[in-house]
């Protein structure tokens, strides 16, 4: 995204004092912001490894629009907003009446009128939270649960929380992402928040068919060769590879995926002794990583999860807060 891109997409997340009111992109979004973010998810969690109830959202709505499954994250959006006390509903898209013949601003502004306040939208289409955003239902809080290889926001976030909490400041880390970089929205989310919070080095390993054309105006060091990648890195985060790209040209099968790019105790030990292990799931054994390294103590795999939830509280609770103010302001003129 240009720089002009990125403006406007910031520019539509914040409100009239600044103040989130969307979430929909890492990137365009400041340090204060991003850090925000990750302050309020810590004040959700508490000494031992739980999360805080509050009750922040208590008599609002909000509802999980899934245009394409993702168990994992409506399950985490869903806790998430149980958890601030909101009444939660999820919406089949696939099975509801949008297969009859009704337009998408149809149904979601029939959804808007059930009293909504919360969309969390995750569709196939790069740039469909920010159409809804925009375009179509300004006035509830929509926070992007994933779009098309666009951006995947919450995840980026709750990575950036477990990194913050395991290694300290951004400024002296050096940050590995292996795999699939070109098609990935997690990857891209990644790299803009890691861009912002001020980590020194991110580099992208994969094979040539699977690193972005654009790697060079995204800032990151590009590797193809695993061992060159990796050396003296602090964080190490495997992606997800999907099945249908080892079915197309891009990707040589599984295993010989696995033999060139899988994350092994034994490639991490050019890393940094304390190198941190993550994947933001669900990961596949023997493809991306090897299950002793995904279950050992350098694995912050299920730590991920646990911080998704505050995460996604924090950013329902700013959206929430910051789509109030702004009609606290409309009032007041």
């Amino acid at each position: 995204m240009h720089q002009s891109h990125a403006h406007q997409a910031s520019r539509l997340q914040l409100n009239s004092q600044g103040d989130l009111k969307h979430f929909l992109s890492t990137e365009g979004l400041s340090r204060e912001i991003l850090t925000a973010i990750l302050d309020r998810a810590d004040s959700f969690l508490d000494g031992n490894g739980g999360i805080r109830n509050e009750p922040l959202l208590a008599g609002r709505t909000v509802m999980n629009l899934f245009f394409e499954p993702s168990t994992r994250t409506r399950t985490t959006f869903e806790v998430a907003a149980k958890r601030l006390s909101a009444d939660v509903l999820n919406i089949d898209i696939s099975k509801s009446s949008t297969s009859k013949g009704e337009t998408l601003r149809d149904m979601l502004w029939n959804l808007e009128a059930m009293t909504a306040d919360i969309f969390v939208v995750r569709h196939g289409a790069s740039g469909a939270a920010h159409f809804v955003a925009s375009q179509v239902t300004p006035r509830i809080a929509i926070i992007n649960a994933g779009d098309g290889r666009h951006a995947h926001p919450t995840q980026a976030m709750l990575d950036m929380l477990t990194i913050r909490r395991h290694a300290g400041d951004f400024a002296g880390l050096t940050v590995a992402i292996i795999g699939d970089i070109r098609h990935s929205r997690v990857a891209r989310s990644e790299i803009h928040a890691l861009q912002t919070l001020g980590a020194k080095e991110i580099r992208v390993i994969g094979p040539r068919t699977l690193l972005p054309r654009d790697f060079e105006e995204l800032g990151v060091s590009v590797f193809e060769d695993l061992g060159a990648g990796l050396k003296d890195v602090d964080v190490a985060i495997a992606l997800r590879v999907q099945n249908e790209r080892m079915e197309s040209a891009l990707l040589p099968g599984s295993s010989e995926f696995y033999s060139m790019y899988g994350l092994t105790r034994e490639r991490l030990k050019v890393a940094k002794p304390n190198v941190l292990v993550m994947h933001p799931g669900p990961i596949n054994r023997g493809v991306e990583i090897e299950s002793e390294l995904a279950d050992g103590p350098q694995s912050l795999i299920l730590k991920q999860v646990n911080y998704g939830i505050a995460v996604r509280m924090a950013v329902l609770a700013m959206a929430m807060d910051g789509q109030d103010a702004d009609r606290a302001a409309e009032v007041a003129r």
